[in-house]
């Protein structure tokens, strides 16, 4: 009778799991119906949210300016390196591919795809619940003592204490099966389950049964981190389904929609693949695989395959699927951070997330020693609440070859070469206040020269953090190569989408017209890339029809190429400087660690000018990264220009420097670019209004009239033409000033000060 009650308590538990995967996916499907089309008629980057999209690019090392100039480059016949792209082969590269699988321009990819696969297997079992109520699921180790399946699969301890996990449960390359090495699950040293999420983590005994060592089959790392998946990419799935030796679902296997808590793809799994893990293309964990969706009547009831109403005792081989649901792993993990543990315990569950600081097999390293076995701690389970919290923050680890762990933390400098305006109260403590950086002066600088190179060196960073700097810099090259077969710009093709962008703007008020541009270049600004002038201005946006670049101010020339060289070397120095910070110990509070940020960006800066200073909007986004008032203009006169306002000079005779401009107390008046500047400025009054202007030395209001004077007097050009054009194409809003020059008069910017 108990085995009985038993099995009607899991039927039962099963049948409501069913009913409520298929009631979220009934209640989504206008949502998923626009995914669909938009993946039919735009693509995979589009379907998403442009905020999860850049985090996706983001993480894989692209940015939109790669994925533009990608797309809009003409498919060709893939060549011998698998490339759509007309490439010289020292330029191609496993990561372009994969950029172009991503988009749907190729299928191919390189075999390691395959072996990555294969190590990442090792660590998934089948477990096995005897006795009353018992059957199988699939679990997967993420550390070197916890695995990870569902709740239903575990619901308890006194299920878990009668389990076992069998790896290597499969077939070898000629047939044979293999000898699965099976170890007992210990409960009483760790247990924790959450019905709502439907997750179990539970511990492993460190020996099989045979004396096999668990820490022979590793770990998948898993993550918080955010951009591991965007709607409409295919996921993987390893799994034991109906308990029979492990399978793999690859790729055939679309996510058709993202909720706050699940993900629903389409893909073949079956009883028994509760529990395994689902991957991203690069091998990433990105669910738990939890439940198929059946299809269901006008009441909610899941259907068998002959169309009548399913019931549990006609097993789950006769529901008639629709698609299958996925627990997000950063819900997963979020929740299990919420748990109170202490002892052994804790130490336990801490190693999910620091696992990644010791090599595991699955990442291709040596095996790690096999794990004592802990003093056993008390049963543990409690039953966590469904959690609905945003995207944990990164919290991954990378190895290093002497022994030592580098953090990756969100401080935005591994790859984008930028620097963080707020970093995060974690570090305070690791840093010692460093000798101050050489501090900008009012005196004027010495002539300018070609464009930096890098500063006095510092003592050299980790080999990754150089490496990370030149796979960005070879990505903006790669951009700028792709750039060079592109029509500099298509009049007729701009003038359609022009009309297109305006259409609804109605003129003869000039305070409406304000309040309606100002709405429609919030509203259309997406994706908003981040401050990144190596791979967002020099390769394509900011380029003369020569393909070279001008500064803004001088007016001197360059090479795309230098400018991306010279900014790699200072991003090398910026994160060499950083890293000797990290290294250092402080008692700064958040203040000083900032300003040690902000003077470091002011000794050593870019090749970049923003024409409304960062320091007027507190080097904050979207502003900072926002490409219409960003121009390539070199080291010299950037610092020269200093944080100055605009300003006409009645006797533009004396100037301090020649070929950047005059510079006095009142302001500063460049020797060159002054419709651009003016045109970029005036942008920036409509697109944030209110931003800039309440303080000392910011534009106030009565130099208004010197921006619509050299709007007026330097007519917009082909060069700002196609800029604008371009970067409509990368964050999706217009210059107005630039498309309509005549509406500058009649737009009222009295509301845009504070």
């Amino acid at each position: 009778m108990a085995t009985a009650e038993l099995a009607s308590e899991r039927e039962s538990a099963y049948l409501s799991q069913l009913t409520m995967a298929a009631a979220r996916y009934a209640n989504r499907t206008g949502q998923r119906e626009r995914n669909q089309s938009v993946l039919e008629t735009r693509g995979v980057l589009y379907a998403d949210t442009p905020e999860r999209v850049e985090r996706r690019l983001a993480r894989l090392g692209a940015d939109w300016s790669l994925v533009r100039a990608i797309e809009l480059t003409p498919t060709e016949p893939a060549s011998s390196a698998g490339s759509t792209l007309q490439l010289p082969p020292e330029t191609f590269t496993s990561e372009v591919l994969g950029l172009e699988r991503l988009i749907g321009r190729n299928n191919l990819t390189p075999v390691a795809f395959l072996e990555a696969g294969v190590e990442v297997s090792r660590a998934v079992g089948r477990i096995t619940i005897s006795g009353p109520g018992g059957g199988h699921g699939t679990g997967f180790m993420v550390s070197p003592s916890l695995l990870l399946t569902n709740n239903h699969v575990l619901r308890g301890v006194p299920e878990a204490s009668r389990s076992k996990v069998a790896f290597a449960f499969q077939d070898c390359a000629d047939g044979r099966p293999l000898v699965p090495a099976v170890f007992a699950l210990e409960p009483q040293r760790f247990f924790v389950t959450d019905r709502a999420l439907d997750f179990s983590v539970v511990a492993v005994a460190p020996r099989g049964v045979q004396g096999e060592s668990l820490s022979s089959f590793g770990w998948l790392t898993v993550s918080e981190a955010q951009g591991k998946l965007v709607i409409g990419e295919f996921v993987n799935i390893i799994q034991h389904p109906r308990g029979e030796p492990k399978q793999i679902a690859l790729r055939d296997n679309q996510v058709v929609d993202v909720l706050e808590r699940f993900l629903h793809y389409e893909s073949d799994t079956r009883e028994g693949s509760s529990g395994s893990p689902v991957f991203n293309d690069q091998w990433e964990v990105v669910a738990l695989h939890h439940s198929a969706v059946p299809k269901t009547d006008a009441e909610g009831r899941p259907l068998s395959v002959d169309g009548t109403v399913w019931r549990p005792e006609m097993g789950e081989q006769q529901v008639a699927w629709r698609a299958n649901e996925g627990v997000r792993i950063s819900r997963v993990l979020e929740a299990l951070h919420k748990v109170t543990l202490t002892g052994d315990a804790a130490r336990l569950r801490d190693e999910v997330f620091t696992a990644g600081l010791t090599a595991s097999p699955v990442t291709t390293a040596p095996p790690p020693p096999a794990p004592t076995t802990p003093t056993p701690a008390p049963p543990l389970t409690p039953t966590l609440p469904g959690t609905d919290g945003t995207e944990g923050q990164a919290r991954e680890r990378a190895r290093t070859t002497d022994g030592t762990a580098q953090l990756t933390l969100p401080l935005r400098i591994t790859v984008g070469f930028d620097t963080p305006t707020s970093p995060p109260a974690t570090l305070l403590a690791t840093l010692r206040a460093p000798a101050p950086s050489p501090a900008l002066t009012t005196e004027a600088p010495p002539p300018p020269t070609a464009p930096t190179t890098a500063p006095p060196p510092p003592p050299a960073g980790p080999a990754d953090i150089a490496s990370s700097v030149d796979r960005s810099a070879e990505a903006a090259l790669l951009n700028h190569r792709l750039a060079q077969e592109r029509p500099y710009y298509d009049g007729p093709a701009d003038a359609a989408a022009r009309e297109a962008y305006y259409a609804d703007v109605r003129t003869g008020d000039g305070d409406a017209l304000r309040r309606a541009l100002t709405d429609l270049l919030t509203s259309t600004h997406t994706p908003r890339p981040r401050y990144d002038p190596t791979r967002m201005v020099y390769p394509w946006v900011d380029l003369h029809k020569d393909r070279k670049l001008r500064s803004i101010y001088s007016g001197r020339t360059f090479t795309a190429e230098e400018l991306i060289r010279a900014d790699a070397a200072v991003a090398k120095a910026r994160l060499a400087r950083v890293r000797e910070l990290l290294l250092q110990e402080s008692t700064a509070g958040p203040a000083e660690f900032a300003a040690e940020f902000d003077a470091l960006e002011k000794s050593m800066p870019f090749n970049c000018e923003h024409v409304v200073p960062q320091s007027w909007f507190a080097h904050r986004e979207p502003m900072r990264g926002d490409l219409h008032h960003l121009f390539a203009c070199e080291v010299g006169c950037n610092s020269f220009r200093g944080n100055f306002p605009f300003f006409d000079f009645p006797h533009f005779m004396e100037a301090v420097r020649d070929d950047c401009g005059m510079r006095e107390n009142v302001g500063f008046e460049p020797e060159n670019g002054k419709g651009a500047a003016a045109r970029a400025t005036l942008y920036f009054l409509l697109r944030y209004p209110r931003e800039v202007g309440d303080a000392e030395r910011e534009f106030p209001k009565d130099r208004l009239p010197v921006l619509l004077r050299w709007h007026e007097t330097e007519a917009v050009t082909e060069y700002e033409l196609h800029r604008n054009a371009a970067i409509a194409q990368l964050q999706g809003n217009r210059n107005p000033l630039i498309d309509h020059p005549e509406w500058a008069r009649e737009i009222d910017f009295t509301g845009v000060w504070p």
